[in-house]
């Protein structure tokens, strides 16, 4: 009866002792939610080195503050496509006072003729021997700005002629419509086609020609309209001295420009073309409808 307890009191130490060295389960619990934390931060994967589809590496993950960087790469990849606009912004600085005709600039239109009599037209330069002259629609003409263009026409067959403008062609004269003398026209198709498709550009020819001032008719020191013959290059400006200034005149559809109050009259002249070249006239007196010789020209370009 002994032997009985005796076993039962070791059983029970063996048992405390084997429960004693067992590990805390709880502790083990608590780690194990702990540490995978830091393992995805570690493994989280990094887009800088990523390749692209052609191997070079992105640059989305690394942008700059403002973004500049990708609109740069854009503008130095994309290929130059010049505009209709960047174009005009070419030939106006060429000629920074032209009108809507100008030059390096080729224009669409049709050529027309009309029987040009003695030259003269609505510029009112008057009778000439030259008559490679035409007519500019009423939207070139752009109110006598056309008057004494030289413009260089050329017709599909690649027949050309260069003709001097003078006159106006109103309606139905389409913007870009050329009426040429019969003369002019001939140089270009026979008079049976009357109606032609052709281009044409503005032009600063050749010539041993000087410039003339006229006054118009009525002309006097109390009211004056002056004229510019015989210029290379269309014109842009007309200023008078008076006061001790220049006093820039506005320009008539039919080509003079006034000083109503006769401001200027008989004194120096200052004409500029559309490329800004000025030239300086002296000693032209008030002497209506006289042609007066000058000795200076426009510059070619």
């Amino acid at each position: 009866m002994m032997g009985t307890p005796l076993a039962l009191i070791a059983a029970g130490l063996l048992a405390w002792l084997v429960m004693g060295f067992l590990p805390d389960r709880k502790a083990d619990a608590g780690q194990a939610v702990a540490t995978p934390v830091a393992a995805t931060e570690v493994i989280a994967p990094t887009v800088t080195a990523s390749p692209t589809a052609e191997g070079s590496p992105t640059t989305s993950a690394s942008p700059t503050a403002s973004g500049s960087r990708t609109a740069s790469a854009a503008a130095t990849t994309a290929p130059a496509r010049p505009s209709a606009t960047g174009k005009a912004r070419t030939a106006s600085a060429a000629a920074p006072l032209a009108g809507r005709i100008r030059p390096k600039v080729a224009y669409r239109g049709v050529a027309t003729f009309y029987d040009a009599g003695t030259g003269d037209g609505a510029c009112l330069y008057g009778p000439t021997d030259d008559l490679m002259v035409a007519a500019m629609n009423t939207t070139d003409y752009e109110s006598s700005k056309a008057c004494g263009a030289y413009v260089l026409v050329r017709a599909a067959s690649g027949a050309s002629v260069t003709v001097r403008i003078v006159n106006e062609c109103p309606s139905p004269c389409a913007p870009g419509q050329l009426d040429l003398s019969a003369q002019a026209f001939a140089k270009l198709a026979a008079p049976s086609a009357g109606r032609i498709a052709v281009t044409w550009s503005l032009l600063s020819p050749g010539t041993s020609d000087t410039i003339s001032i006229r006054y118009k008719t009525g002309s006097s020191r109390y009211w004056c309209g002056i004229q510019v013959i015989g210029h290379r290059n269309p014109m842009a400006r007309l200023e008078v001295s008076a006061g001790g200034s220049w006093r820039q005149l506005p320009r008539t559809d039919y080509n003079y420009f006034l000083s109503e109050d006769g401001s200027g009259c008989g004194g120096s002249i200052r004409i500029t073309d559309i490329y800004g070249e000025r030239l300086t006239i002296s000693g032209i007196a008030v002497q209506p409808n006289v042609v007066q010789p000058t000795r200076v020209q426009f510059a070619r370009h």
